[in-house]
């Protein structure tokens, strides 16, 4: 009884972990993005002429980790950088994608003086 309580366990271990590697997983995804603006960003305050750099920086960098991968994913990855000075930002988006495949995610990072957003879209190849 004990060995087919672990063969089950093992199965269902292997299949959760076969599911993992080929899924949009959000925690990872997360991750990656958060390095990426920590790395593009850091401690710097708020630079106008620097923003371009910045976000170019955030989606390469992005890109480049999500791609590393190697899931059965085309990915799309946006950035925001916005000064604090009491402005609103509304954004909004859409996509036509199989729920049961596909998946997104966005960070909402912030400093003392700019937001920066980042949202990355995962989809089945």
């Amino acid at each position: 009884r004990c060995r087919f309580h672990s063969t089950v366990s093992r199965v269902c271990t292997l299949r959760l972990s076969a599911a993992r590697s080929t899924s949009f997983v959000v925690d990872e995804v997360s991750n990656i993005i958060k390095e990426a603006i920590e790395s593009a960003i850091g401690g710097n305050a708020y630079q106008h002429s620097k923003v371009n750099q910045w976000t170019t920086s955030v989606v390469e960098q992005s890109l480049s980790q999500l791609t590393k991968l190697g899931k059965p994913f085309k990915y799309i990855v946006t950035c925001v950088i916005m000064q604090k000075n009491g402005a609103g930002l509304h954004t909004a988006s859409s996509c036509f994608w199989d729920n049961s495949s596909d998946g997104t995610c966005t960070v909402r990072w912030e400093n003392k003086t700019m937001y920066c957003i980042v949202s990355a879209f995962g989809l089945a190849i």
